[in-house]
């Protein structure tokens, strides 16, 4: 059996390989950027998010920790963090699963059937639930406010800490919080 060091390099260089632009964090193959798209049959279509992946060290048996850049309204997506919810990620992730299979199945299949009864986002759990159209709006007015190309390349700052997994300050300039003080 290979050691988790060497499937980090196989799953990060095909990952590098595909279609998917990937950026590393100082060369580190445990810590990068992915850009990905919104599913083209969902609210979230022609969304561009930066998403930020970090890999433990007992990967693959150990899930990854996953991170939306820029602001995205869903129940299973902390808002003001980027966190996808930890439940979510585990109770699908499979050491058989590979960093491919997080963008091409896991997010989409994520945005595509959100769960609103295990929420991080308890207000777009709420709309979900009672306001199906509203929710709709809601993530079609987020994704032209938030998930475009230039929302994506903007949306962090290099020098972050581990634990935080959004930068605030990349929306500072937005005038939907005003009086926000950071």
């Amino acid at each position: 059996m290979s050691s988790p060091r060497r499937r980090i390099e196989t799953d990060v260089m095909k990952l590098l390989m595909s279609d998917y632009e990937v950026t590393l964090v100082n060369d580190n193959m445990q810590e990068f950027y992915v850009r990905f798209y919104g599913p083209s049959d969902t609210p979230f279509a022609g969304g561009i998010w930066k998403v930020h992946v970090e890999l433990p060290d007992q990967y693959p048996y150990k899930s990854p920790s996953i991170g939306f850049m820029n602001k995205i309204f869903h129940p299973n997506i902390d808002e003001l963090s980027g966190s996808v919810c930890l439940d979510v990620i585990n109770q699908t992730w499979s050491p058989m699963f590979d960093m491919i299979n997080i963008f091409e199945v896991f997010l989409p299949q994520l945005l595509r059937y959100p769960n609103p009864t295990d929420p991080l986002n308890g207000e777009a759990a709420a709309m979900l639930m009672r306001e199906a159209a509203g929710y709709e709006l809601k993530v079609k007015e987020y994704v032209s406010r938030f998930a475009t190309k230039e929302a994506a390349e903007h949306s962090t700052d290099e020098g972050s800490s581990d634990d935080e997994m959004s930068s605030v300050e990349s929306f500072s300039d937005d005038d939907d919080a005003p009086g926000l003080e950071l």
